[in-house]
């Protein structure tokens, strides 16, 4: 006997309702309601083996309505991945359950992208739609053919986000990217007209997009409509009209559904509305058995791809980029060797392009790009042509004025494979990226992010883009490193270690005014300790100075002021925190050792130095804001010169 579809969508209604009513926590209003618009997706369209769910040429799925993480557990049981299992989804919520609140990409194989914070999936995913077309253009149809889907809110679409992801997504074209939206017309407070009166459709189709509507319910309307996306050379999103929390009979279409279990008595009449007559989180063998024959559906197609790989001229190269691995032979060995050999002069960003004037043509997977300040970013090079709708094989994506949405599309280059993602900014502007850098972070994705005109040394434009506070609060992301490389060798070097780094993202602050060359001899990789001694001190050793950038030029200076008044004093310059720390006791006891005056310098807020100076050591910064001058004599104005900084030192001993 067939299991008809309704039945289908009724098994990711029953799992989503007692999932949440078990931990009295959640939302199932999205997964009841989006659960016919699933089961088509699912059935008919999605590209997928659940035996193999890190298949390369596989459709991208994303949720980008997180809060419903129920209708994305749900799939993923009954289709037939290996978790979560049934044990799984009844702990949803709970300690150690891989069901989090919200789906986890690190939790469970098939969670394409951690979402939750609304709109960031949609943007995601077109940057997977985009690493998709690149790949495609790069290895061929063979290889890359693949669709990026997209269910979202709401909400998704409210975020400013979406207005910068949506007109990227148009901008290039990327036809393969195709958004559900859930068109319930609900949200927490309640109905969606209480806060917005757009025509979302029209602001979509004015920025490229091919859109579509459809009755959300109606399984053939559901197929029809994403027949017609998919044949569309456009993106695409399909207006699904849904009710929220369907089958509820009592608060479905309301805002109480939303994010709040049913309740027991909610549960049992939407039991008695479905016909479901199975006992909690037991799904019947016919249905159970149809929606695994769904999940095998992709085993002969993903087989028939892996025959295609393995006769293929490109396959070794395909593979190491799929699996994020650099070549063998990669390293900046011989261009730090030709830095050494050449001392110059230049700014750090000027420093990061040359820099990757070289990684470039090492690799060929690098895809960069600037949020419209390329020429101030100097993230662009000669082997790095623009990618664009007529050209997906070109690595620099051109971002607009779209900071946010960039680093979000960044993420989403990385999580799916086959590129690692640069882009650039002014540091101060990482205040509107935040959220994408915090869940690269959390993702633990290689994504780099260039952020120049790092402190109040880019002059005149003054405080509105004078970073004070940036730096710092970017330390405070957990599994971020940040680097502040004080010159050209050490740019160098905090560029190898970001781009070897497979397990999360990194932060390149650097600099618009020019800085000497303090490293003129061959070395191993000291940025990789994070901190290490620059000049030893000849006098007795009485002081440690700590500095960053820009600043670690004013502690030399200092430095040779002291050390001519017979004070004797370390400078340690400290690229990176995260790196430092993670060195062992010893190590860190001799770069600070305990009987010395420890003093800080950095241009920006001296809030968390004192974990390296203590609480009696100096520190030497800004905590209020920055000044329209030149940037010569902002460092004087506030006091960030040797000739200012040495007399305190001296009568702090």
């Amino acid at each position: 006997m067939t299991v008809s579809e309704k039945s289908l969508a009724n098994a990711i209604r029953a799992l989503s309702m007692d999932a949440v009513q078990a931990a009295n926590s959640g939302h199932p209003g999205m997964p009841m309601g989006m659960a016919d618009v699933a089961t088509v997706l699912f059935g008919d369209y999605l590209k997928f083996d659940p035996t193999q769910p890190k298949w390369a040429d596989r459709d991208r799925f994303v949720l980008s309505a997180g809060h419903g993480s129920m209708l994305i557990y749900s799939l993923l049981h009954l289709t037939g991945y290996a978790r979560p299992t049934i044990e799984d989804i009844a702990n949803f919520r709970q300690l150690h359950s891989p069901c989090a609140g919200h789906p986890e990409n690190f939790e469970l194989a098939g969670v394409e992208a951690t979402t939750g914070p609304l709109g960031s999936g949609l943007a995601t995913a077109v940057g997977m739609a985009i690493a998709e077309r690149h790949l495609n253009a790069q290895f061929g149809d063979d290889l890359v053919d693949h669709r990026t889907w997209v269910i979202a809110g709401d909400g998704c679409l409210m975020e400013g986000i979406n207005h910068e992801a949506i007109g990227l997504a148009g901008h290039l074209n990327l036809g393969r990217l195709i958004v559900l939206w859930d068109d319930n017309k609900i949200t927490i407070d309640g109905a969606v007209d209480l806060s917005s009166s757009e025509d979302v459709l029209a602001r979509y189709a004015a920025t490229g997009w091919h859109v579509v509507s459809c009755d959300g319910h109606d399984v053939a309307d559901v197929r029809r409509a994403l027949a017609e996306a998919v044949v569309d050379s456009r993106p695409s999103i399909v207006a699904c009209a849904t009710k929220i929390g369907y089958g509820a009979p009592n608060k479905a279409g309301t805002s109480g559904v939303h994010g709040s279990a049913l309740g027991t008595d909610e549960v049992a009449a939407a039991r008695e509305f479905l016909g479901w007559t199975a006992e909690p989180f037991v799904i019947p063998a016919d249905i159970a058995d149809a929606w695994k024959a769904i999940g095998a559906k992709g085993r002969d197609v993903r087989a028939a791809w892996e025959g295609r790989l393995a006769s293929n001229d490109k396959a070794a190269e395909f593979t190491r980029r799929m699996a994020g691995e650099l070549p063998a032979n990669f390293s900046l060995d011989a261009y730090i060797d030709s830095l050494i050999a050449n001392p110059q002069k230049v700014a750090t960003r000027k420093a990061s392009e040359l820099a990757l004037g070289a990684i470039n043509d090492l690799l060929p997977e690098t895809l960069g790009g600037s949020a419209d300040l390329t020429g101030s970013n100097n993230t662009k090079t000669k082997s790095t042509g623009p990618l664009t709708k007529d050209d997906y094989s070109g690595r620099y994506v051109y971002y607009g004025i779209r900071e946010f949405g960039m680093a979000c599309a960044m993420n989403g280059m990385a999580l799916h494979g086959g590129v690692i993602p640069y882009g650039g900014t002014f540091l101060v502007f990482s205040d509107y990226m935040r959220g994408g850098i915090r869940l690269a972070a959390l993702q633990q994705q290689r994504v780099i992010h260039v952020l120049t005109h790092d402190s109040i040394g880019l002059g005149e434009d003054g405080p509105t883009h004078q970073p004070i506070e940036h730096v710092m609060s970017m330390r405070m992301i957990p599994n971020l490193d940040v680097y502040r490389p004080a010159d050209i060798v050490e740019t160098a070097e905090c560029w190898e270690l970001a781009l070897k780094d497979a397990t999360g993202p990194s932060v390149l602050a650097l600099t618009r005014q020019n800085l000497p060359q303090l490293r003129t001899e061959k070395s191993e990789n000291l940025s990789a300790k994070g901190a290490y001694r620059l000049v030893a001190a000849t006098a007795a050793r009485k002081v440690v100075i700590l500095a960053t950038g820009s600043e670690v030029e004013i502690a030399v200076n200092t430095a040779k002021t002291l050390e001519d008044q017979g004070i004797g004093t370390d400078v340690v310059s400290v690229p990176s925190f995260a790196h430092f720390d993670a060195q062992d006791a010893a190590y860190k006891a001799d770069i600070l050792p305990a009987d010395v005056l420890r003093v800080s310098i950095e241009a920006g807020t001296t809030f968390g130095w004192e974990r390296y100076t203590g609480l009696d050591g100096l520190r030497f910064g800004i905590d209020g804001f920055g000044a329209s001058a030149p940037a010569e004599d902002l460092y004087d104005h506030f006091g960030l010169t040797a000739a200012k900084i040495a007399p305190q030192i001296a009568a702090a001993l």
